[in-house]
């Protein structure tokens, strides 16, 4: 990545971060109010639903939106990691189980081993 991706990527990420809160959604507010008594005195239906799409939803749900997606993607980080933390132990379970089947085999060998010669001796006790 070159220099100015990085910058670019940077500036992006620190934008982001800032406009992605419930206070830039707040100050969005207060800002996009400061025109509401204007557009409510000019009685005009058109510029009050402009101010409303344009002026408040925009301005203000963006910002609302995105600590939204934040808020989802830190949940499904959490059931990701809770996910592999599983998957984790049970793959440990799974492996021990294997090596004590490992060796209960290999003490069922010795014993049939043991018992082939005792047969084969003509030992039948």
């Amino acid at each position: 990545m070159s220099r100015i991706q990085q910058f670019n990527a940077a500036v992006g990420v620190k934008i982001t971060n800032g406009v992605s809160t419930m206070w830039c959604a707040y100050a969005f507010s207060a800002i996009a109010l400061v025109s509401l008594p204007q557009t409510l005195a000019s009685g005009n239906l058109i510029t009050i639903v402009s101010w409303l799409a344009q002026t408040f939803l925009q301005l203000v749900l963006l910002s609302i939106i995105m600590v939204g997606q934040d808020v989802q993607a830190k949940s499904t980080e959490q059931k990701i990691n809770e996910t592999h933390e599983a998957s984790l132990a049970e793959f440990e379970l799974a492996k021990n189980a294997r090596a004590n089947a490992a060796l209960e085999l290999q003490e069922l060998k010795e014993i049939a081993k043991a018992l082939h010669a005792r047969i084969v001796a003509g030992d039948t006790n």
